[in-house]
Protein backbone atom coordinates (compact mmCIF):
# COMPACT_ATOMS: atom_id res chain seq x y z
CA UNK A 1 0.00 0.00 0.00
CA UNK A 2 2.86 2.00 0.79
CA UNK A 3 3.38 4.69 -1.99
CA UNK A 4 7.38 5.07 -2.52
CA UNK A 5 6.93 7.63 -5.01
CA UNK A 6 6.92 10.36 -2.93
CA UNK A 7 9.18 11.72 -0.37
CA UNK A 8 8.30 10.34 3.49
CA UNK A 9 7.08 14.51 4.60
CA UNK A 10 4.52 14.13 1.33
CA UNK A 11 3.31 10.79 2.60
CA UNK A 12 2.63 12.21 5.89
CA UNK A 13 -0.35 14.38 4.65
CA UNK A 14 -1.01 12.62 1.09
CA UNK A 15 -2.31 8.62 1.86
CA UNK A 16 -5.17 6.70 1.16
CA UNK A 17 -6.81 8.92 3.69
CA UNK A 18 -6.26 12.04 2.96
CA UNK A 19 -9.98 12.57 1.49
CA UNK A 20 -13.26 11.14 3.06
CA UNK A 21 -14.55 8.96 0.26
CA UNK A 22 -18.33 10.03 1.50
CA UNK A 23 -18.20 13.61 1.80
CA UNK A 24 -14.57 14.43 -0.16
CA UNK A 25 -13.80 16.08 3.82
CA UNK A 26 -9.84 16.66 4.22
CA UNK A 27 -9.88 15.31 7.70
CA UNK A 28 -10.85 11.72 8.82
CA UNK A 29 -14.53 11.40 10.20
CA UNK A 30 -14.30 10.92 13.96
CA UNK A 31 -16.71 7.46 14.01
CA UNK A 32 -18.24 7.03 17.22
CA UNK A 33 -20.50 4.44 16.77
CA UNK A 34 -19.96 1.40 18.82
CA UNK A 35 -21.97 -1.35 16.77
CA UNK A 36 -22.65 -1.60 12.89
CA UNK A 37 -26.09 -2.59 11.20
CA UNK A 38 -25.91 -5.47 9.57
CA UNK A 39 -28.23 -6.64 6.48
CA UNK A 40 -27.58 -10.03 6.24
CA UNK A 41 -27.94 -12.37 8.71
CA UNK A 42 -25.35 -15.00 7.32
CA UNK A 43 -22.43 -12.55 6.34
CA UNK A 44 -21.42 -9.09 7.87
CA UNK A 45 -20.22 -6.66 6.72
CA UNK A 46 -16.68 -4.63 7.78
CA UNK A 47 -17.46 -3.49 10.72
CA UNK A 48 -19.69 -5.27 13.44
CA UNK A 49 -18.45 -3.74 17.05
CA UNK A 50 -15.58 -1.03 17.52
CA UNK A 51 -13.53 -3.24 19.69
CA UNK A 52 -12.88 -5.59 16.72
CA UNK A 53 -12.73 -2.64 14.20
CA UNK A 54 -13.67 0.64 14.18
CA UNK A 55 -13.21 3.24 10.72
CA UNK A 56 -11.39 5.80 12.93
CA UNK A 57 -8.99 4.05 14.86
CA UNK A 58 -8.51 1.77 11.44
CA UNK A 59 -7.55 5.30 9.12
CA UNK A 60 -4.97 5.50 12.27
CA UNK A 61 -3.52 2.03 11.89
CA UNK A 62 -3.32 2.25 7.77
CA UNK A 63 -1.06 5.17 8.65
CA UNK A 64 1.26 4.54 10.44
CA UNK A 65 1.26 0.73 9.15
CA UNK A 66 2.38 2.90 5.66
CA UNK A 67 5.02 5.43 7.31
CA UNK A 68 6.68 2.40 8.79
CA UNK A 69 6.73 -0.03 5.84
CA UNK A 70 4.33 -2.71 7.37
CA UNK A 71 1.22 -5.03 6.78
CA UNK A 72 -0.88 -3.49 9.28
CA UNK A 73 -0.66 -1.44 12.39
CA UNK A 74 -2.45 -1.39 15.21
CA UNK A 75 -3.38 0.94 17.73
CA UNK A 76 -3.95 0.20 21.82
CA UNK A 77 -4.85 2.94 25.12
CA UNK A 78 -1.10 3.70 25.62
CA UNK A 79 2.59 2.62 24.54
CA UNK A 80 2.83 0.38 27.31
CA UNK A 81 -0.41 -1.44 26.08
CA UNK A 82 1.12 -1.70 22.83
CA UNK A 83 3.71 -2.83 24.35
CA UNK A 84 2.37 -5.60 26.62
CA UNK A 85 0.03 -6.90 23.97
CA UNK A 86 2.92 -7.52 22.00
CA UNK A 87 4.81 -9.34 24.66
CA UNK A 88 1.87 -11.56 25.04
CA UNK A 89 2.33 -13.47 22.03
CA UNK A 90 5.02 -15.05 24.15
CA UNK A 91 4.05 -18.85 26.32
CA UNK A 92 4.76 -19.58 29.40
CA UNK A 93 8.49 -21.30 29.39
CA UNK A 94 9.86 -18.37 26.76
CA UNK A 95 12.94 -16.75 27.30
CA UNK A 96 13.58 -12.71 26.21
CA UNK A 97 16.65 -11.10 25.45
CA UNK A 98 16.22 -7.13 26.21
CA UNK A 99 18.43 -3.91 26.71
CA UNK A 100 18.96 -2.98 30.06
CA UNK A 101 18.54 0.53 30.10
CA UNK A 102 14.91 0.14 29.08
CA UNK A 103 12.17 2.41 29.93
CA UNK A 104 10.92 1.74 33.63
CA UNK A 105 7.25 0.90 32.91
CA UNK A 106 8.83 -1.85 30.18
CA UNK A 107 11.01 -3.16 32.64
CA UNK A 108 8.33 -2.92 35.44
CA UNK A 109 6.61 -5.53 33.45
CA UNK A 110 9.55 -7.60 32.30
CA UNK A 111 10.42 -7.64 35.89
CA UNK A 112 7.09 -8.10 37.61
CA UNK A 113 4.21 -9.08 35.55
CA UNK A 114 5.72 -11.28 32.64
CA UNK A 115 7.74 -13.85 35.61
CA UNK A 116 4.01 -14.43 37.22
CA UNK A 117 3.27 -15.87 33.48
CA UNK A 118 6.04 -18.19 33.35
CA UNK A 119 8.02 -16.15 30.50
CA UNK A 120 11.62 -15.70 31.50
CA UNK A 121 13.98 -12.43 30.68
CA UNK A 122 17.81 -11.93 30.68
CA UNK A 123 18.86 -7.82 30.22
CA UNK A 124 22.13 -7.19 28.45
CA UNK A 125 23.99 -4.31 26.86
CA UNK A 126 22.33 -4.67 23.69
CA UNK A 127 25.81 -2.36 22.18
CA UNK A 128 28.06 -5.56 22.70
CA UNK A 129 26.45 -7.68 20.30
CA UNK A 130 28.66 -10.51 21.72
CA UNK A 131 26.94 -10.20 25.03
CA UNK A 132 23.43 -10.50 22.98
CA UNK A 133 25.01 -13.73 21.62
CA UNK A 134 25.77 -14.75 25.21
CA UNK A 135 22.23 -14.53 26.39
CA UNK A 136 20.77 -16.83 24.22
CA UNK A 137 19.07 -19.93 25.95
CA UNK A 138 17.35 -22.77 24.07
CA UNK A 139 13.75 -21.24 24.68
CA UNK A 140 14.75 -17.97 23.52
CA UNK A 141 11.80 -16.68 21.68
CA UNK A 142 12.11 -12.62 21.54
CA UNK A 143 15.07 -9.90 21.28
CA UNK A 144 13.28 -6.41 22.54
CA UNK A 145 15.52 -3.12 21.17
CA UNK A 146 14.99 0.30 22.68
CA UNK A 147 17.13 2.35 20.58
CA UNK A 148 18.07 4.98 21.31
CA UNK A 149 17.60 3.62 24.51
CA UNK A 150 15.74 5.65 27.49
CA UNK A 151 17.56 7.77 29.31
CA UNK A 152 21.26 7.17 28.45
CA UNK A 153 20.84 6.60 24.28
CA UNK A 154 22.52 3.85 23.89
CA UNK A 155 22.27 2.95 20.02
CA UNK A 156 21.62 -0.76 19.08
CA UNK A 157 22.55 -2.07 16.08
CA UNK A 158 19.13 -3.10 15.22
CA UNK A 159 20.00 -5.37 12.34
CA UNK A 160 22.90 -7.31 13.67
CA UNK A 161 20.31 -8.22 16.33
CA UNK A 162 17.22 -8.97 14.01
CA UNK A 163 19.79 -11.41 12.14
CA UNK A 164 20.73 -13.17 15.55
CA UNK A 165 17.34 -13.29 16.36
CA UNK A 166 16.66 -15.35 13.05
CA UNK A 167 19.44 -17.88 13.69
CA UNK A 168 17.92 -19.24 16.52
CA UNK A 169 13.67 -18.77 15.31
CA UNK A 170 13.35 -15.57 17.75
CA UNK A 171 11.37 -12.51 17.16
CA UNK A 172 12.56 -8.84 17.28
CA UNK A 173 10.45 -6.09 18.76
CA UNK A 174 11.92 -2.63 18.74
CA UNK A 175 10.72 0.64 20.34
CA UNK A 176 10.90 3.42 18.17
CA UNK A 177 9.38 6.37 19.97
CA UNK A 178 12.36 8.65 20.53
CA UNK A 179 12.96 8.64 16.45
CA UNK A 180 9.47 7.59 14.92
CA UNK A 181 9.78 6.23 10.94
CA UNK A 182 10.09 10.30 10.31
CA UNK A 183 14.49 9.26 11.44
CA UNK A 184 14.56 5.15 11.66
CA UNK A 185 12.51 1.90 10.02
CA UNK A 186 13.41 -0.73 12.10
CA UNK A 187 11.33 -3.17 9.98
CA UNK A 188 13.64 -2.55 7.31
CA UNK A 189 16.57 -3.57 9.36
CA UNK A 190 14.74 -6.75 9.87
CA UNK A 191 12.96 -6.27 12.93
CA UNK A 192 9.18 -8.03 13.73
CA UNK A 193 7.30 -5.62 15.17
CA UNK A 194 7.85 -1.80 15.74
CA UNK A 195 6.35 -0.07 19.07
CA UNK A 196 5.40 3.70 19.82
CA UNK A 197 4.43 5.66 22.54
CA UNK A 198 2.38 7.18 20.19
CA UNK A 199 1.84 9.91 23.14
CA UNK A 200 4.84 11.56 22.01
CA UNK A 201 6.29 12.56 18.77
CA UNK A 202 4.05 11.08 16.86
CA UNK A 203 0.58 13.23 18.42
CA UNK A 204 3.43 15.84 19.49
CA UNK A 205 1.32 18.13 21.56
CA UNK A 206 1.05 16.54 25.47
CA UNK A 207 -2.56 15.92 24.82
CA UNK A 208 -3.26 12.51 23.81
CA UNK A 209 -2.34 9.24 25.68
CA UNK A 210 -1.78 6.73 22.85
CA UNK A 211 0.21 3.23 22.00
CA UNK A 212 0.78 1.66 18.10
CA UNK A 213 2.41 -1.68 16.71
CA UNK A 214 3.00 -2.21 13.02
CA UNK A 215 3.65 -5.80 12.21
CA UNK A 216 5.77 -6.94 9.23
CA UNK A 217 4.68 -10.51 8.93
CA UNK A 218 1.04 -11.12 7.54
CA UNK A 219 0.73 -14.05 10.13
CA UNK A 220 2.25 -12.55 12.77
CA UNK A 221 -0.17 -9.61 12.38
CA UNK A 222 -3.11 -11.81 12.80
CA UNK A 223 -1.96 -13.23 16.19
CA UNK A 224 -1.43 -9.35 17.18
CA UNK A 225 -5.30 -8.45 16.01
CA UNK A 226 -6.63 -11.71 17.90
CA UNK A 227 -4.51 -10.58 21.25
CA UNK A 228 -5.94 -6.34 20.46
CA UNK A 229 -9.63 -8.28 20.30
CA UNK A 230 -9.56 -10.34 23.14
CA UNK A 231 -8.04 -7.90 25.70
CA UNK A 232 -9.50 -4.78 24.27
CA UNK A 233 -7.51 -2.00 25.45
CA UNK A 234 -8.15 -0.02 21.65
CA UNK A 235 -7.64 3.46 21.07
CA UNK A 236 -10.91 5.79 21.56
CA UNK A 237 -11.68 7.20 18.40
CA UNK A 238 -11.05 11.05 19.88
CA UNK A 239 -7.80 9.77 20.35
CA UNK A 240 -6.99 8.61 17.15
CA UNK A 241 -8.19 11.68 15.28
CA UNK A 242 -5.43 13.28 17.53
CA UNK A 243 -2.89 11.09 16.65
CA UNK A 244 -3.55 11.83 13.10
CA UNK A 245 -3.40 15.48 13.13
CA UNK A 246 0.03 15.18 15.42
CA UNK A 247 1.57 13.00 12.35
CA UNK A 248 0.72 15.35 9.77
CA UNK A 249 3.43 17.85 10.99
CA UNK A 250 5.58 15.19 12.76
CA UNK A 251 8.44 16.07 9.57
CA UNK A 252 8.96 19.60 10.41
CA UNK A 253 8.73 19.45 14.18
CA UNK A 254 11.06 16.57 14.37
CA UNK A 255 13.26 18.73 11.79
CA UNK A 256 13.69 21.93 13.98
CA UNK A 257 13.89 20.00 17.66
CA UNK A 258 16.28 17.76 16.24
CA UNK A 259 18.55 20.57 14.83
CA UNK A 260 17.96 22.16 18.44
CA UNK A 261 18.92 19.49 20.38
CA UNK A 262 22.27 19.16 18.24
CA UNK A 263 22.82 23.03 19.63
CA UNK A 264 22.22 22.41 23.04
CA UNK A 265 23.92 19.02 23.35
CA UNK A 266 27.42 20.59 22.08
CA UNK A 267 26.85 23.60 24.28
CA UNK A 268 26.01 21.18 27.77
CA UNK A 269 29.19 19.06 26.66
CA UNK A 270 31.08 22.21 26.87
CA UNK A 271 30.22 23.32 30.20
CA UNK A 272 32.33 22.51 33.97
CA UNK A 273 29.39 21.53 36.03
CA UNK A 274 28.10 18.64 33.40
CA UNK A 275 29.75 15.55 33.60
CA UNK A 276 28.54 13.87 30.16
CA UNK A 277 25.78 14.38 27.78
CA UNK A 278 24.14 11.74 26.21
CA UNK A 279 23.24 12.57 22.61
CA UNK A 280 23.88 10.09 19.60
CA UNK A 281 24.10 13.02 17.42
CA UNK A 282 27.49 13.82 19.38
CA UNK A 283 30.30 12.67 17.09
CA UNK A 284 32.02 11.46 20.47
CA UNK A 285 29.06 9.18 21.28
CA UNK A 286 29.97 5.48 21.49
CA UNK A 287 27.56 4.40 19.03
CA UNK A 288 27.72 7.88 16.57
CA UNK A 289 28.41 5.77 13.59
CA UNK A 290 25.96 2.84 14.12
CA UNK A 291 23.19 5.86 14.30
CA UNK A 292 24.66 7.32 10.94
CA UNK A 293 24.07 4.24 9.32
CA UNK A 294 20.45 2.98 10.70
CA UNK A 295 19.39 6.45 11.10
CA UNK A 296 19.22 9.57 9.08
CA UNK A 297 19.02 11.40 12.52
CA UNK A 298 20.21 11.82 16.03
CA UNK A 299 16.37 12.88 17.66
CA UNK A 300 15.31 15.81 20.01
CA UNK A 301 16.22 13.83 23.37
CA UNK A 302 19.53 14.05 25.03
CA UNK A 303 20.18 13.06 28.51
CA UNK A 304 22.81 15.11 31.17
CA UNK A 305 24.54 14.12 34.14
CA UNK A 306 25.24 17.18 36.10
CA UNK A 307 28.40 17.40 38.67
CA UNK A 308 26.03 16.16 41.80
CA UNK A 309 22.34 16.12 43.04
CA UNK A 310 22.80 19.39 45.10
CA UNK A 311 24.06 20.78 41.55
CA UNK A 312 20.79 19.11 39.59
CA UNK A 313 18.23 20.64 42.19
CA UNK A 314 19.93 24.28 42.25
CA UNK A 315 19.41 24.03 38.20
CA UNK A 316 16.00 22.46 38.07
CA UNK A 317 14.86 25.28 40.56
CA UNK A 318 16.14 28.09 38.74
CA UNK A 319 15.65 27.08 34.89
CA UNK A 320 12.57 28.45 33.37
CA UNK A 321 11.48 27.49 29.65
CA UNK A 322 11.38 23.83 30.16
CA UNK A 323 8.28 22.15 31.73
CA UNK A 324 9.80 20.07 34.35
CA UNK A 325 7.10 16.90 34.05
CA UNK A 326 6.94 12.92 33.11
CA UNK A 327 6.65 12.32 29.56
CA UNK A 328 8.33 14.16 26.03
CA UNK A 329 8.00 14.52 22.33
CA UNK A 330 6.22 17.17 22.58
CA UNK A 331 5.83 20.62 20.80
CA UNK A 332 7.17 22.20 24.39
CA UNK A 333 10.35 21.05 25.80
CA UNK A 334 10.60 18.74 28.74
CA UNK A 335 12.71 18.55 31.39
CA UNK A 336 13.00 15.15 33.26
CA UNK A 337 14.42 13.74 36.53
CA UNK A 338 14.21 9.99 35.67
CA UNK A 339 15.28 8.57 39.30
CA UNK A 340 11.64 9.64 40.40
CA UNK A 341 9.94 9.68 37.23
CA UNK A 342 10.07 7.65 34.07
CA UNK A 343 12.34 5.16 35.63
CA UNK A 344 10.72 5.52 39.16
CA UNK A 345 9.72 1.86 39.07
CA UNK A 346 13.42 0.77 38.60
CA UNK A 347 15.19 -0.33 42.06
CA UNK A 348 17.70 2.01 42.84
CA UNK A 349 21.07 -0.38 42.53
CA UNK A 350 19.25 -1.64 39.20
CA UNK A 351 19.55 2.79 37.53
CA UNK A 352 23.07 2.73 38.97
CA UNK A 353 24.03 -0.29 37.19
CA UNK A 354 22.65 1.52 33.95
CA UNK A 355 23.80 4.64 34.70
CA UNK A 356 20.73 6.48 35.75
CA UNK A 357 22.32 8.56 38.58
CA UNK A 358 21.05 11.25 40.85
CA UNK A 359 22.25 14.30 38.85
CA UNK A 360 20.93 12.82 35.15
CA UNK A 361 18.14 14.86 33.88
CA UNK A 362 16.65 14.00 30.56
CA UNK A 363 15.66 16.49 27.90
CA UNK A 364 13.52 16.15 25.03
CA UNK A 365 13.37 19.58 23.20
CA UNK A 366 10.50 21.30 21.62
CA UNK A 367 9.94 24.02 18.78
CA UNK A 368 11.53 26.93 21.08
CA UNK A 369 14.10 28.73 19.42
CA UNK A 370 17.15 26.50 20.85
CA UNK A 371 19.39 30.18 21.58
CA UNK A 372 16.81 30.98 24.27
CA UNK A 373 17.13 27.35 26.02
CA UNK A 374 20.60 27.63 25.92
CA UNK A 375 20.97 31.22 27.26
CA UNK A 376 18.04 29.85 30.13
CA UNK A 377 20.55 27.07 30.60
CA UNK A 378 23.38 29.06 31.12
CA UNK A 379 21.74 31.60 33.07
CA UNK A 380 20.60 28.34 35.83
CA UNK A 381 24.01 27.13 35.43
CA UNK A 382 25.31 30.63 36.52
CA UNK A 383 23.63 30.71 39.40
CA UNK A 384 24.33 27.40 40.50
CA UNK A 385 28.11 28.32 40.49
CA UNK A 386 27.16 31.57 42.01
CA UNK A 387 25.67 29.27 44.81
CA UNK A 388 28.26 27.31 45.37
CA UNK A 389 30.78 29.42 45.85
CA UNK A 390 29.33 31.23 48.43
Amino acid sequence: MENEEFSFETRLLHNRHKIDEATGAVSVPIQHATTFHQSDIDQFGKYDYSRSLNPTREALEDVIAELEGGTRGFAFASGMAAISMAFLLLSAGDHVVITEDVYGGTFRLVTEVLPRLGIDHTFVDMTDLEQVKAAIKPNTKLFYVETPSNPTLKVTDIKAVSQIAKEVGALTFVDNTFLTPALQRPLDLGADIVLHSATKFLAGHSDVLAGLAVVKDEDLAKRLYFLQNSFGAVLGVQDAWLVMRGIKTLHVRLEHAQKSALKIAEFLNSHPLVNKVFYPGLVNHPQYQIQKEQATGAGAVLSFELKDEETLRLFVSEVKIPVFAVSLGAVESILSYPKTMSHAAMPQAEREQRGITNSLLRLSVGLENPDDLIKDFSDALKFVQAKQLV
